[in-house]
């Protein structure tokens, strides 16, 4: 079978057409979130955050919530290719970065994309949580890294990465070294590059679903491309995170009726 045949068969199961995504582009504004104490524990933790606001109504009545654990077992195997199937575009630029509160993001300039079965999406930014919000098979990894991307047309696609400890990450300790100590302050480092590509696992098979931010406003429709093998960092390094951010995950949330597949 063709790459083009096994992509429309991908495209189909997930129900979107080859010539674009059926997700929605209706996405609640990140910012107006921020207006809105929300967080991980207490009144204002997960359990809490549809009561907050009626802008966070999904995060208590949604059906296509994320995170999930990722039941192999459940799991619909598409043998397409994988590198065929997601193409990354990724370049090095200079370090910006910001303590939000809630994690650590580096936001990226335009330039660095994706493609998903050909649709383009920009890289935004990218972020870490602690522990990993995705499981798999009920397996928790020490972290999770998110690359948010946004397409022209407004839909969303979220790449995770999973690590685990092991070896020095000399790309991840860039970032731990020029984190802001001061909530909310954007940090820029003109000399000082960073290069998310240099987070890809060499083996590129993924899991990928319709899901949702795994934050207030948690807007639904979102493409998500899990991926199955994991970075690693230093216990040192993911040390450094956790004593900043203890617990910045979201719990997992329940599947409802829709389908996973893995790309290999």
């Amino acid at each position: 079978m063709s790459s083009t045949l096994h992509r429309r068969q991908l495209l189909k199961l997930l129900g979107m057409s080859v010539l674009g995504t059926s997700f929605s582009s209706c996405v609640t504004s990140p910012a107006r979130a921020t207006t809105v104490n929300w967080g991980y524990i207490g009144k204002v933790g997960p359990e809490h955050w549809g009561e907050l606001s009626p802008d966070f109504a999904l995060c208590q009545i949604g059906r296509k919530q994320t995170p999930i654990d990722l039941q192999i077992a459940n799991v619909k195997d598409v043998h397409s290719s994988s590198q065929d199937l997601l193409v990354f575009n990724y370049q090095p630029t200079a370090l910006h970065l910001i303590n939000n509160g809630k994690t650590v993001q580096v936001n990226y300039p335009p330039g660095s994309y994706l493609k998903y079965a050909h649709q383009k999406f920009e890289l935004l930014q990218f972020h870490f949580h602690h522990f990993s919000e995705h499981r798999v098979d009920g397996k928790l990894y020490d972290m999770e890294l998110h690359l948010v991307h946004r397409s022209k047309s407004g839909d969303l696609a979220v790449m995770g990465i999973f690590l685990q400890a092991g070896a020095f990450n000399p790309t991840l300790q860039i970032i731990w070294d020029a984190i802001p100590q001061k909530q909310g302050t954007e940090k820029q480092i003109a000399d000082i590059n960073i290069d998310v590509s240099q987070f890809l696992p060499a083996q590129r098979r993924f899991f990928t679903y319709s899901g949702s931010l795994t934050t207030p406003p948690c807007s639904e429709n979102v493409l998500w491309c899990v991926m199955a093998t994991p970075i690693e960092a230093s216990p040192a390094q993911i040390a450094q995170f956790s004593q900043m951010f203890p617990e910045n995950a979201r719990p997992i949330q329940s599947l409802n009726d829709r389908l996973v597949i893995e790309a290999i």
